[in-house]
């Protein structure tokens, strides 16, 4: 029913072209269909360059965009700033064939703060991602926005929260993107939250709920994907996971000790279960 993806988080931070020219083969040969590619930094890589390698192995693109500090779109003087980043990751997607550019589209990671008129907020987060939105339709792509957990932002927890905000955005240009990491932590009813989200789902992100090897963990798998089954959704099953060798990264990520045997073994075995799980669905 999916494709499966990996991000190159799992291995390496910031991604770069000899990077990517080692994991990408590695990927394709364990059977992934997609390889998911943030864009830390515009010229990180090449594009084209990732472009012409992905088609040489068979291997789709996804797209994830990164929020450092000073990347805000509300209650902040970095507003155009950041439309303008925002801007060159979807022209990355579209030169890679990634449908999506998706991530916290909002605000800084580990920006929190406590928000008295939420509506007005909202209302400010809207018109300045409006133009980006309306940006990547032009170029066919998606804006995927990801609710994060509380302790990463007090913006977007919440899919209800994530609906309200982008509630009259162009859809074309416009959805959500879950991850079950998230989800663990912030819904009260993860499988609610999923079907809620419906077809407004645009990308989705997979781990365990301690960020490790999907299937080693305490979530109720079939339900969930039964639920994206169920909202229509057909895009791939990224896994994202992030290296604990990357001192940045994983202070970032929160990321204490190492979530698996090895990178490679949290992509092959995450791959397994994902493929075992939706089988299993299937019949």
């Amino acid at each position: 029913m999916w494709d499966i993806g990996v991000n190159t988080w799992v291995w390496t931070s910031p991604l770069t072209d000899d990077g990517l020219a080692a994991l990408a083969p590695k990927v394709r040969e364990w059977g992934f269909d997609v390889i998911e590619l943030p864009v830390e930094q515009p010229g990180d890589w090449d594009p084209r360059r990732a472009a012409d390698l992905l088609a040489e192995l068979n291997l789709r693109a996804t797209v994830c965009l990164v929020m450092p500090p000073g990347r805000e779109l509300v209650a902040a003087d970095t507003v155009a700033e950041t439309q303008d980043y925002l801007r060159r990751v979807v022209d990355v997607a579209a030169i890679v064939g990634s449908p999506v550019a998706a991530g916290p589209a909002y605000s800084s990671v580990g920006r929190t703060w406590r928000i008295d008129d939420r509506p007005r907020v909202y209302r400010e987060l809207r018109a300045n991602l409006r133009p980006v939105v309306e940006y990547a339709a032009q170029r066919g792509v998606r804006i995927a926005v990801e609710p994060l957990n509380r302790y990463e932002t007090s913006l977007l927890n919440t899919v209800d929260q994530a609906l309200e905000a982008l509630d009259g955005l162009p859809a074309q240009g416009c959805g959500l993107a879950l991850d079950t990491y998230h989800l663990n932590i912030e819904e009260a009813e993860p499988v609610k939250a999923i079907l809620a989200a419906g077809s407004h789902i645009a990308h989705v992100q997979v781990c365990a709920n301690d960020r490790g090897t999907p299937g080693r963990d305490h979530q109720d798998w079939p339900a969930l994907l039964g639920a994206l089954g169920d909202a229509g959704y057909r895009g791939p099953l990224c896994i994202e996971s992030f290296t604990p060798d990357n001192a940045a990264i994983a202070t970032a990520a929160s990321i204490w000790r190492p979530l698996a045997d090895s990178p490679d073994a949290l992509a092959v075995e995450g791959l397994a279960f994902l493929h075992a799980a939706a089988a299993a669905l299937a019949r």
